[in-house]
């Protein structure tokens, strides 16, 4: 288990949690109210900065259940949080349905954020790649 520094920018600010045990997503919470009207935006803070450790980042992605009863999908999803950041996690919000507009509340939980290691690269520029089964084959090209 990995620690997860987490200072709070507001009072009201809630602290990431996870609804059950075992849930690889942390819930995130709004700090401040927003409306997303049928197609619109909005980046939405949750009042809190993290210190994610070197070596893993951040991934902020939609809560399914906002997603399939309201529409409501993070618009970048997933986002990223580099370990280096010490700002506010804000989360980008988009109102997919047609019809209804939405309403953020403080406190409400609008998103998760998965800690997942992540490698280091060395990007290294070559002439050829080795081949594979695959080889150029994408967009949909798995489907049978």
């Amino acid at each position: 288990m990995i620690e997860l520094p987490v200072r709070r920018l507001r009072d009201d600010a809630v602290l990431p949690s996870r609804a059950y045990d075992g849930d690889a997503g942390l819930d995130l919470a709004a700090c401040e109210e927003a409306v997303l009207e049928p197609g619109e935006r909005a980046v939405v803070g949750t009042g809190l900065a993290l210190e994610i450790p070197a070596g893993y980042a951040g991934f902020v992605q939609p809560r399914s259940g906002l997603a399939a009863r309201h529409g409501i999908s993070v618009v970048n999803a997933p986002g990223l949080i580099d370990s280096g950041y010490r700002g506010e996690i804000r989360v980008v919000l988009l109102n997919t349905d047609a019809h209804d507009s939405f309403v953020v509340t403080p406190g409400m939980r609008i998103a998760q954020l998965v800690i997942a290691p992540v490698a280091t690269v060395d990007v290294r520029e070559v002439h050829e790649l080795a081949t594979s089964g695959r080889g150029e084959r994408g967009f949909g090209s798995s489907a049978r």
